[in-house]
């Protein structure tokens, strides 16, 4: 069911996916209420810089709120009618889960619980939450597909993400709240976080510094460029999700179900070797890369691969840009960004 979304909470909107698709909405004449804490977890400044390319837009509203703040939520919900909710701020990052677990529940966990609260007491039409590539876990089976099970995560970061999809699950069943997931596979491009691989290497290597390779570069990633993940979410936003009349609790499909609820994977559907993608960073810094080879970090998997089928029948969308012209694009912007 096609349904125009026109007044939108975004949270995490002064980060990497929030900011893209902050600006993809303001340019499609949409209001955005714009939810960010701001937090140091990496260079505030570098959120601050999208926000105030975001508050150039009349129709752009920049809160500064923190997720797990109860009263905060339950007050941003009752004084603005949103058509619709687009869940992105969270505890990013897998490493950082081992160092910092309680970071993962404050903000993965209990903060989506009052997004959910807002959403069933404000009556938003429509949730749209980002999962994560990170729920297949051990999983080997490729390409991963939404039809798959995924109960073996990795990661607590992997497990809050899960536990988002369930929790989202309820909601539907509960209250009809209609909702939709969507597993991101390794996003990149510019206005990146600084704490990801691409980020990580073209910093290194600029200042001749050797990169961290990890399982001594045997690894595979779906590398997703941020404006095909923008286009994907921006299709799924004014999809209303239906309940499947073909569901079945003797054989669940763990991608749909008798209520208003779907999980979707975004992703390139094409695997790359991580040496090929640092490659591609080299010919476009013209520099070669120091590799310090180390072996694979606990709650890390070899290789993701996104099975985007259902996608691409519902949205009639497919990632397309290639690596060589995404990394291409982020190494622009990284050395106008930063002068260098």
């Amino acid at each position: 069911m096609l349904e125009r979304m026109n007044k939108i909470l975004i949270t995490g909107a002064a980060g990497f996916i929030g900011f893209h698709l902050a600006r993809r909405l303001l340019e499609d004449d949409r209001m955005v209420v714009g939810l960010d804490n701001l937090n140091d977890y990496y260079d505030p400044n570098l959120k601050r810089d999208r926000l105030k390319l975001l508050q150039e837009y009349s129709c752009f509203e920049h809160v500064e709120l923190d997720l797990a703040d109860r009263a905060g939520m339950a007050a941003l919900f009752e004084n603005h009618g949103f058509d619709a909710v687009v869940n992105l701020a969270a505890q990013a990052g897998v490493r950082y889960s081992l160092v910092n677990p309680h970071s993962y529940v404050d903000t993965n966990l209990v903060g989506f619980v009052n997004v959910l609260e807002g959403c069933r007491h404000a009556r938003v039409r429509h949730l749209v939450f980002a999962s994560s590539s990170s729920v297949y876990g051990a999983n080997t089976k490729m390409p991963f597909s939404v039809h798959h099970n995924v109960d073996h995560p990795v990661s607590l970061y992997a497990a809050s993400k899960k536990a988002n999809e369930l929790m989202a699950h309820t909601y539907s069943h509960l209250y009809g709240l209609r909702a939709t997931g969507l597993r991101f596979f390794t996003v990149y491009g510019p206005w990146g976080r600084p704490d990801m691989a691409l980020f990580l290497f073209t910093r290194a290597i600029l200042e001749g510094r050797s990169i961290d390779v990890f399982n001594n570069g045997d690894m595979e990633r779906d590398f997703t460029y941020i404006d095909d993940i923008v286009e994907g979410v921006f299709r799924v936003l004014d999809r209303l999700p239906e309940a499947d009349p073909g569901w079945s609790g003797d054989a669940p499909d763990p991608a749909t179900s008798y209520c208003p609820w779907r999980i979707y994977n975004i992703g390139n559907n094409s695997k790359e070797k991580l040496l090929r993608y640092i490659e591609v960073l080299e010919e476009c810094l013209g520099m070669k890369a120091r590799k310090n080879f180390l072996p694979m970090q606990a709650g890390d998997v070899p290789a993701t691969c996104a099975d985007v089928t259902d996608l691409t029948r519902d949205m009639d969308f497919r990632p397309e840009t290639t690596i060589e012209e995404g990394v291409g694009r982020f190494v622009d912007w990284y050395r106008e960004y930063y002068k260098v």
